[in-house]
């Protein structure tokens, strides 16, 4: 279980990195872009992100965090939890339907909304994810 705790903490960690990187540089500089190239770059980004490589990474770590869990280490829990809530559940009832709507309406009305409502729901996932690889962390600490 040690391993998995380890594998858990890891791709939670990778996910926050992905998600703070969005929030710290990405969506800014989306921003700073005229409202069509930051629109017609993030629908590409949408489309990109739907690939083998990111979905194993994201959906693996739920995975993971889950069989971490039943190391039975209270840190594990709470690991999984923020992990699955903050990045899986947060992202599918949020971020996608969000993302949708901007691949429907693709207007730059939109866009300024979607800026709005996005950005704060992904700096949620961000810290959400980076709980979730501390209290793996503290509980390979314990397994150890």
């Amino acid at each position: 279980m040690f391993t998995l705790t380890i594998i858990a903490a890891l791709g939670c960690g990778l996910m926050a990195g992905v998600f703070f990187a969005f929030s710290a540089m990405v969506m800014p500089g989306l921003r700073r872009a005229a409202p069509a190239e930051g629109l017609a770059a993030m629908r590409a980004i949408n489309l990109a992100v739907v690939n083998p490589v990111f979905l194993v990474v994201f959906l693996g770590t739920g995975a993971v965090s889950v069989a971490a869990a039943f190391a039975g280490t209270a840190a594990g829990w709470v690991g999984a939890a923020l992990y699955l809530l903050g990045g899986i559940v947060f992202t599918a009832a949020y971020h996608i339907p969000r993302n949708n709507a901007l691949e429907r309406e693709g207007t730059t009305a939109y866009w300024t909304r979607y800026l709005r409502e996005w950005v704060p729901g992904n700096h949620v996932r961000a810290l959400t994810c980076l709980g979730a690889a501390l209290a793996f962390t503290l509980a390979a600490a314990q397994l150890h």
